[in-house]
């Protein structure tokens, strides 16, 4: 298994996109990027830890590819606004690869910068491409949050239509059980 961490907005709305993905054995919400140790939930919603929000990913490179999982990351976000995620606001919420190694890095620049050449996005994508220093798993009840509140409001309005675009976009690319 390799990992691969990523801050794309709230981690509640990416936790379960990853999830579905054929080869990806573990998601975990967690922090990464701020001076704080050990930071709590209230902590990094402050804005004041400089930690954000992201996803570890623990996925079998034999099944999917680090390059499918840089495809995800940057479909099911918009990396053109800085600091914000639809109505999340405040530097926890940015866009961010948190690379492990130097071809993590390198592969996720080139993305970037196919990105930008491409014309996809009237912005410029201001997605920050740093070595992943600590990861800070988070609370517990924050862990396979859709999975177990998926009848919440937050998660109807806000999280299920963003997982049915993805289950469209990415069909090819999910385990079995999620080809509905």
């Amino acid at each position: 298994m390799e990992l691969a961490t990523f801050g794309n907005g709230c981690f509640w709305c990416t936790e379960a996109v990853f999830q579905e993905l054929e080869g990806v054995e573990r998601v975990m919400p967690g922090y990464a990027g701020g001076q704080v140790e050990n930071p709590t939930y209230q902590q990094v919603c402050s804005g004041t830890t400089g930690h954000a929000e992201v996803l570890q990913v623990s996925y079998d490179p034999d099944k999917i590819s680090y390059e499918e999982l840089l495809e995800v990351f940057w479909a099911t976000h918009d990396p053109t606004t800085l600091n914000r995620q639809g109505n999340d606001v405040g530097t926890q919420y940015r866009s961010a690869v948190f690379y492990h190694n130097q071809e993590q890095k390198q592969l996720a620049e080139k993305y970037k910068q196919e990105l930008e050449a491409s014309g996809a996005y009237d912005d410029p994508v201001v997605t920050e491409i740093v070595p992943l220093e600590k990861f800070y798993p988070a609370e517990n009840y924050h862990v396979n949050y859709y999975n177990t509140h998926g009848h919440e409001p937050y998660c109807s309005f806000v999280i299920r239509p963003k997982l049915d675009k993805f289950r469209k976009v990415f069909r090819q690319k999910l385990k079995a059980e999620n080809q509905k």
